[in-house]
């Protein structure tokens, strides 16, 4: 009987491969498939559905099964563990791939878009950024730590250390002087790369029509539209704004039980780097609303006034985010509705 569903365990050499037929009925089991045959094992079964975890490789893999015809689904890991561990004990690669098969076919399973290869370079981009910007952030707590050892306190801000340890950089016995000396030197390094990083990420944003117009919004820079762009694309997997804002962990979670709604702090679920562009575009916005007086400033001054500077940031970034959902999923036809006069 004919293939309609298939699971797959990706890994980095050896793959396992789990079809069903429409019964459910597993009619292919091949728990050991090697990297190289493993193209040529999909192309020649007829169109299907294709079920993968969304990990190192997918979405490669994702294009090129998608090439051949068929149907592909990437799920969050989280998504497939339940269907795992149902009612089986231990972990194998084979048990993956069958629990895959199975939750791929879940009516009301939530699915990872599968990214263009464009979009993944511009991602490399912002990763290998957001890379060099947490080294550079060790190797200024890291400096602290070895001056502190000397007795020397430095302050947080990085202006203010850099001034503060050229004071004392004479003072430093042996070879410590040498070491701070080369710290500095690399952070200077990293500064340049990150510069030039910034300017490659600005430059891809403004080639893109649609990261250009995500730019119109409040506190929304290139950096955030290109990466907002690079993750979701034209946002068609999201049915509304606030699917995305819960997919990127801004909206709150829900403890409701009795009939009692309760609701409590963002879940802080999905890509936390997205999240954290959208809050610091909204403390941006809050930092420079200064006395404008147009209808959004006063709604974000009074929000503050209200319910306090963090809720205020959160509910800013998450109403961003159901702003750019709209601008990419309708694109030229969405407008900001006019200031009234």
């Amino acid at each position: 009987m004919a293939i309609m569903t298939i699971g797959i365990d990706l890994a980095k050499n050896v793959f396992a491969v789990h079809g069903v037929d429409e019964n459910g009925k597993a009619v292919l089991i091949k728990p050991r498939v090697a990297r190289k045959d493993l193209a040529a094992l999909i192309t020649q079964l007829p169109p299907c559905l294709i079920g993968m975890e969304a990990c190192s490789g997918a979405h490669h893999w994702a294009r090129l099964f998608m090439r051949y015809g068929h149907t592909v689904r990437l799920i969050a890991p989280k998504f497939v563990t339940p269907y795992r561990l149902s009612g089986k004990r231990g972990k194998n690669d084979a048990a993956d791939a069958a629990a895959i098969c199975e939750a791929v076919t879940r009516p009301n399973m939530r699915f990872v878009p599968v990214k263009e290869e464009h979009q993944q370079t511009t991602l490399t981009l912002h990763r290998t950024r957001q890379g060099f910007i947490e080294e550079r952030t060790a190797l200024y707590n890291r400096l602290r730590g070895l001056i502190a050892e000397f007795g020397i306190v430095l302050p947080q801000k990085v202006s203010c250390l850099r001034r503060e340890i050229g004071r004392h950089l004479e003072d430093l016995p042996g070879y410590a002087n040498r070491c701070v000396g080369d710290l500095l030197a690399h952070a200077d390094h990293l500064d340049v790369l990150i510069e030039e990083y910034d300017r490659l990420i600005t430059q891809v944003a403004r080639e893109n029509a649609r990261s250009r117009r995500l730019m119109q919004l409040p506190g929304i820079g290139p950096t955030t539209a290109s990466a907002l762009v690079a993750s979701v694309g034209g946002a068609h997997e999201f049915r509304n704004g606030r699917q995305l804002a819960a997919w990127i962990g801004l909206v709150p979670g829900q403890y409701s039980s009795g009939g009692k709604a309760r609701l409590g702090r963002i879940t802080k679920a999905g890509d936390s780097y997205l999240r954290s562009l959208l809050v610091m575009g909204a403390r941006a916005i809050l930092s420079g609303l200064g006395d404008k007086q147009d209808r959004f400033s006063r709604w974000a001054r009074n929000l503050v006034e209200r319910r306090g500077y963090w809720k205020a940031v959160v509910a800013i970034a998450a109403k961003n985010a159901r702003l750019a959902w709209a601008v990419l999923k309708y694109g030229e036809d969405f407008r900001l509705t006019a200031e009234p006069a």
